[in-house]
């Protein structure tokens, strides 16, 4: 349902223009909290470009923030909104020590997506998946670290991944990070959270088998 709104023309402050947006932003970019923002302000820009700055109501926090809108047709539709606070993922201590590489490019994927940078963000997930799963087998065997790091992430999980529960999941993880870099995407059902969920997958199979063997040594 369009919602109408009346915004100050940028060219002419005097004026005011009618105008209708599709939706409200649902998140504060600032203290991560699902709202409904306070509507301050709204500017029509040049270029079809329409404006709104928003205040979030949660009293503890308060800040304002700008959203964008670009027109089609008749209504202007949602763009994103302001840089807030960043938020990066933790990951666990033995993740940290196996490959701060993948945590790095994590990490950064998922800045990307936080500013709606969904084309890059899910290449980037795709190549932390290659970090952790390389760095995963070059920690189980060191004398082919030359090779696994020469070789293709798919050879890599079919020829050198034992764990019969990661192999599957790091194969299908794989299937959807290449979906991330081609023209034609294969698995149109899917989108960038199954490959997220399935690095998740990934991680807890890489994380208990650390753990076994951490145990096995100390007791």
């Amino acid at each position: 349902m369009a919602i109408q709104i009346s915004a100050i023309l940028f060219s002419n402050p005097q004026t005011k223009e009618s105008v209708y947006f599709d939706k409200f932003p649902h998140q504060c970019p600032f203290c991560q909290n699902s709202m409904t923002a306070r509507t301050y302000q709204a500017f029509l820009k040049k270029e079809g470009f329409l404006e709104i700055t928003y205040v979030c109501p949660n009293e503890n926090c308060g800040r304002v923030f700008l959203s964008q809108y670009k027109k089609y047709h008749t209504i202007y539709e949602y763009v994103s909104s302001t840089t807030g606070t960043i938020l990066s993922r933790e990951f666990s201590e033995n993740i940290y020590n196996l490959t701060p590489s993948f945590v790095e490019i994590y990490n950064q994927a998922l800045y990307a997506e936080s500013i709606n940078l969904s084309h890059i963000s899910g290449i980037g997930y795709r190549k932390a998946l290659e970090f952790l799963i390389k760095d995963y087998l070059i920690m189980k065997f060191p004398e082919k670290e030359v090779l696994i790091k020469k070789k293709f992430l798919g050879n890599c999980i079919k020829e050198d991944i034992d764990n019969t529960n990661l192999k599957e999941i790091a194969e299908r993880a794989a299937w959807l990070g290449n979906d991330e870099a081609h023209y034609v995407r294969k698995w149109l059902e899917k989108d960038v959270n199954d490959l997220k969920r399935l690095i998740d997958v990934a991680l807890h199979w890489i994380e208990m088998e650390i753990l076994t063997e951490q145990y096995k040594t100390e007791m």
